[in-house]
């Protein structure tokens, strides 16, 4: 009788060879591949052999330069976000001065419905000698009336309408033109040109907003273009920040005793017609031409929503 050790090894050897029959029929078949390989490689050594070399030692600078360039994508990233915030910053910054900081809200209210107000535009004028008997540089024989101003660095940017007879309350959405005696709206004339509008947005906020920073010292130096209806673009450069002007029948002396080319621009600082006045004045620093779409703007002004109600058949700017 077999003990229990001889019958364990007895089991052991007969799965072994039978194990082996397989596994050795197996090898026998990859014999051949495997000497078919090794004489492939051998020639593929042979052939390639002198370009694998060079390809191998170019290869080492270049997997460098790889290792380089991807260290470098973290330090790109970082810039291009830098270049974003920069951009950002100067979107933020730039000249619309609409939201500044300390800024009053938008009257409630106001809204773009309202009746339109037609207008005719004066004729040409003559310009008339200065004090120093020279007319205003730029200018020769007739000068025509004002169309629009412009103020690029405040976003600024208003059709000139002349007021509606018996007016009584400035309209919206334009700018008007003084008539006091005479109209004061011939830039390059030996006078003022004397140009009014709300402090309302797409009118003159931004003139009012900007000057309670510093008190409009920003403003100074800014160019205001005023274009006419002969097709001509007037740049002046603003001088002058005048601000809580009293609204008494003197507010507009110093604009009418100009005896040179001058430009003013005016707005409120309140709500009220009893409000104090905020000037502009600009100097004029040249002339230059302009087209015909962009000196006759279509925009003709309407009754502003909360203005009082007319009590008089032949009053202008007011409600009905």
């Amino acid at each position: 009788m077999l003990r229990p050790r001889s019958l364990g090894r007895t089991v052991v050897g007969a799965l072994r060879g039978s194990a082996a029959r397989p596994l050795g029929a197996i090898a026998t078949i990859l014999r051949p591949v495997g000497a078919a390989l090794a004489a492939l490689r051998g020639v593929v050594a042979r052939r390639f052999g002198p370009i694998a070399r060079p390809l191998r030692r170019l290869g080492r600078p270049l997997r460098s330069l790889g290792r380089d360039l991807a260290g470098l994508v973290p330090a790109l990233f970082a810039g291009f976000g830098v270049f974003l915030i920069v951009a950002g910053l100067f979107s933020y910054i730039s000249p619309s001065f609409s939201t500044a900081a300390g800024a009053t809200s938008t009257p409630a209210g106001i809204a773009d419905t309202a009746t339109p107000v037609p207008y005719t535009l004066p004729p040409l004028v003559t310009a008339e000698p200065s004090a120093s008997g020279n007319a205003s540089p730029g200018t020769s024989g007739a000068l025509a009336i004002a169309t629009r101003v412009v103020i690029p660095a405040l976003n600024i940017d208003v059709a000139v309408v002349p007021s509606p007879p018996n007016e009584q309350f400035p309209l919206c959405n334009v700018a008007e033109y003084l008539t006091l005696g005479k109209v004061y709206a011939y830039p390059g004339a030996p006078q003022a040109t004397y140009i009014y509008a709300h402090a309302r947005v797409n009118m003159f906020w931004n003139l009012l907003v900007q000057s309670k920073i510093n008190n409009g010292a920003a403003m100074i130096g800014m160019w205001a273009e005023v274009y006419t209806a002969d097709d001509q673009r007037h740049i002046y450069q603003i001088t002058q920040v005048l601000r809580h002007v009293p609204p008494t029948t003197s507010f507009a002396d110093k604009a009418l005793a100009a005896t040179t080319d001058e430009l003013w621009l005016q707005t409120s600082e309140g709500h009220a017609n009893s409000s104090t006045k905020l000037q502009i004045v600009g100097t004029p620093i040249g002339v230059l031409a302009a087209t015909y779409a962009d000196s006759h703007p279509k925009n003709i002004g309407i009754v502003c929503p909360d203005a009082p109600y007319c009590t008089a058949p032949n009053q202008g700017g007011c409600r009905r």
